[in-house]
């Protein structure tokens, strides 16, 4: 399967090592898509939207840098903040056409926030990682 130009530029042409490392991420995207879609979650908690979108987002994103951890911290951050960004605002999009919802880009704000924080904390991790082992 071919790569997309953007994420050949950030790997500099290597494949991806494995198809299933992005098994989770691809379907923690399913979910957000189902909840976005208006369903209502039986037993569902209230919590305010922002941090909401913030949360599911940070899970995407340390699920993304998982997957693209094999690239190096630097190129995995980066392509997982893309992706996520990217995703984030085609979740907004699919909204306008959801009834009962609307596009918003201060939840766009949010989503990218939860990204770049989860994928801030896990280089983090992968960096206190690496000095402990030498």
């Amino acid at each position: 399967m071919p790569l997309p130009a953007f994420a050949i530029a950030i790997t500099g042409g290597r494949a991806m090592r494995s198809t299933s490392r992005w098994l989770p991420a691809l379907g923690w995207m399913a979910v957000i898509f189902w909840l976005s879609s208006g369903v209502d979650v039986p037993g569902g908690i209230e919590v305010p939207d922002k941090a909401a979108h913030f949360a599911a987002y940070a899970v995407l994103g340390a699920l993304l840098w998982w997957a693209a951890a094999p690239l190096g911290v630097g190129r995995a951050g980066a392509l997982a903040m893309m992706v996520g960004a990217i995703y984030g605002a085609g979740d907004e999009f699919h909204q306008h056409f959801v009834p009962g919802r609307t596009p918003d880009p201060l939840d766009w704000m949010a989503d990218v926030g939860g990204v770049v924080v989860a994928v801030a904390i896990a280089a983090a991790m992968m960096g206190a990682r690496r000095a402990r082992r030498t």
